[in-house]
C-alpha cells in the first residue's frame, strides 16, 4: 500500500462519484467540502488486502479504479467465500465511518487498485454538525448492514 496526492481531478471524481451514493446523496456542499478535506488516496498491489473480516473498522473506502473482491467467513474454521466485485465508483466501509465495529469481510485487490480513504474520525466530526444528516446517514448503514447479512445467510 502506498499513499498518493491528492489531485484536484481526484478531490473532483470523488465528489462526483459520493454524490451518486444514497450514503452521501442528501449531503449539502458545504458537508461535502468538510469531508473533501479529510479524504485521502491510497494504492494497493494485486493481491494486497485493503481490510480484513474482523479488525475495528474505522475508515470508508470509495473504489476509484481497480478491482476487489469481497469475502466472507462464517466462522474460524470456514473457508472464505466471495459474495461481491468491487469497481470504479463502488464503496465499502459505511458501517465503520458511524460505528466501528469489527469488519464483516474481507476486501482484497484482484488488480492495481487505487481507492480513496476516509477515517471515520474526520466523518464523526463533520457529522456533530448536522444530527439530521447524522439520524439519516445512520438509517442507511442499518439498512445496508440488513442487506450484506442477508447475502452471508444465502451463501
Amino acid at each position: 500500500m502506498k499513499r498518493l496526492a491528492i489531485t484536484t481531478a481526484d478531490t473532483v471524481q470523488f465528489s462526483k462519484i459520493v454524490r451518486g451514493l444514497n450514503f452521501f446523496g442528501s449531503m449539502n456542499m458545504a458537508m461535502l467540502e468538510r469531508i473533501l478535506d479529510g479524504i485521502q488516496l491510497f494504492e494497493w498491489d494485486r493481491g494486497e488486502k485493503v481490510c480484513v473480516q474482523g479488525e475495528v473498522g474505522d475508515t470508508f473506502f470509495v473504489v476509484q479504479q481497480g478491482s476487489l473482491a469481497v469475502s466472507v467467513r462464517k466462522g474460524k474454521l470456514s473457508l472464505s467465500k466471495k459474495i461481491a466485485t468491487l469497481g470504479p465508483g463502488d464503496c465499502f466501509g459505511e458501517m465503520a465511518l458511524l460505528h466501528e465495529a469489527p469488519r464483516n469481510a474481507t476486501v482484497a485487490c484482484t488488480s492495481a487498485s487505487r481507492v480513496f480513504v476516509l477515517p471515520a474520525s474526520h466523518f464523526k466530526a463533520v457529522l456533530k454538525q448536522n444530527p439530521e444528516f447524522a439520524k439519516e446517514i445512520n438509517d442507511l448503514a442499518n439498512a445496508r448492514q440488513f442487506e450484506l447479512d442477508q447475502k452471508a445467510k444465502l451463501g
